[in-house]
């Protein structure tokens, strides 16, 4: 059936993802391409097992293994990684790809270090509200932390190195002991602020989520 905003069917809307894969290869900016991927993603569950099958397959015997089209499939599937898990069966034959197909076939490779952040990341992921921003998924390219300001009352601004799995707790309590409050009796939390609000932000909120709603 037609899905939610727009969207066609679930087949029609796999073709349209396999055609972006397919222009993925070649795009010499294949950020805005990646984050739309996701977002379909993010709209349509039933589509993320699909997407990894897809991405699997795209880099199961590539033609030029290690090249800029195999790199960027690498890189869309890091982004999914740190976004979405799979379905336990998929979940299994991923890890077998990961391990049997990548690692241990080019251990030294580009490849094989994109396969073991992959790895890292789907022991981590639990679920994303927003699919990551475009700052994100150039970082996640780069297999790097992103650097989150945070503006402190009475005290300059820190800065906080954070991954796509990174809380506000665990960022709050970094800064608590940055700034020697580890004794106070007091709480604290983190606040996002905007011209139209100022809340608190959940202390199990992934931080990424709510720079990707700042974007």
């Amino acid at each position: 059936a037609p899905g939610p905003r727009g969207y066609t069917t679930l087949r029609d809307e796999a073709v349209k993802l396999f055609n972006s894969l397919q222009q993925l290869e070649s795009e010499r900016d294949p950020v805005p391409l990646m984050q739309g991927v996701l977002q379909t993603c993010l709209d349509l569950p039933p589509l993320v097992d699909e997407i990894y099958c897809q991405l699997v397959k795209q880099t199961t015997e590539p033609p030029a293994p290690g090249g800029q089209g195999d790199l960027h499939y690498w890189q869309l599937l890091t982004c999914m990684s740190c976004t979405f898990l799979p379905s336990p069966p998929v979940l299994r034959f991923l890890r077998f790809h990961l391990d049997r197909r990548t690692e241990s076939r080019f251990p030294s490779s580009e490849m094989a270090q994109y396969s073991c952040f992959i790895r890292e990341a789907l022991g981590k992921t639990k679920g994303r509200q927003c699919v990551p921003s475009l700052e994100e998924i150039l970082v996640l390219m780069r297999r790097q932390e992103m650097v989150c300001t945070v503006h402190c009352p009475g005290a300059p601004a820190c800065s906080v190195a954070i991954s796509s799995h990174t809380t506000a707790e665990e960022v709050a309590r970094e800064l608590v002991s940055r700034l020697g409050l580890s004794q106070s009796p007091n709480l604290f939390a983190l606040y996002e602020q905007s011209r139209r609000r100022e809340q608190p932000v959940a202390s199990a909120t992934l931080l990424a989520d709510v720079l990707t709603r700042f974007e």
